[in-house]
């Protein structure tokens, strides 16, 4: 730990997860939002499903931890949605398990303090003619990922999670195939401003969660602040 201690916020997911701090995602997004307020911790794993997620739950998240998040954000799902190999190989999980392994996820998060929040993110469309075009992954459908972030949904209603339906978040924009994007499957500069806005607005909701309520580290005026027209220091941290 590097002190002062701030409150933790950790993104847990897959590569929507491990990516967003790249092409200005939603990850840099909220660290900006939240610099010298809290730190944005990241646990992305590029390609997992909720199954490989439930198996290292316990060594991302321990019990026993000297400190616990104030925030968690979790994505699985996409992987999950993945149509069945006929190998018996892959990322898929039949939905009923999916919907299992993410409810222990939740329990989990839920448990590790009685000021934990628990945030969830459904599983967001996906643009199968780009995905074709670009990384050529087959089995990735629209219509999987809407049942998954319906589950999703409904699961987080069932348990009193917050959930964002990215699904239909991202559909807003008549022109979210083409600009939400990189690959298809991976969010553009343009869908992670979405998906920041989305979390921003739930977060405002929670007073011990909301960027403007909580203090900024180190704020108080000084001498060595920038000096004004006026000859008065200009204290930038609360510009």
């Amino acid at each position: 730990m590097i002190g002062p201690g701030r409150p933790l916020f950790v993104l847990f997911g897959s590569s929507i997860v491990q990516f967003s701090y790249s092409n200005e995602g939603w990850g840099a997004i909220l660290a900006h939002e939240y610099a010298r307020k809290a730190d944005i911790i990241l646990r992305g794993y590029a390609g997992w499903n909720s199954r490989r997620a439930l198996e290292v739950l316990d060594k991302v998240f321990p019990k026993d931890a000297a400190v616990q998040p104030s925030l968690v954000i979790v994505y699985f799902g996409g992987n999950d949605s993945i149509k069945p190999h006929a190998s018996g190989l892959g990322p898929h999980v039949p939905l009923p398990e999916y919907v299992e392994n993410m409810k222990k996820i939740a329990m989990h998060l839920k448990g590790l303090s009685e000021n934990t929040h628990v945030m969830f993110l459904s599983t967001p469309p996906v643009n199968e003619e780009q995905i074709l075009e670009t990384i050529g992954i087959r089995g990735r459908t629209n219509e999987g990922s809407l049942i998954y972030s319906e589950a999703c949904l409904k699961l987080c209603q069932e348990v009193d999670i917050k959930c964002i339906d990215l699904w239909t978040a991202i559909q807003q924009r008549d022109d979210w195939k083409t600009v939400c994007f990189k690959d298809g499957i991976h969010l553009s500069s343009e869908g992670s401003k979405i998906v920041s806005e989305e979390i921003l607005k739930a977060l405002a909701e929670e007073p011990s969660l909301c960027w403007r309520s909580l203090p900024t580290e180190f704020d108080e005026d000084s001498v060595n602040d920038p000096v004004g027209e006026d000859g008065k220091n200009i204290n930038i941290s609360n510009l």
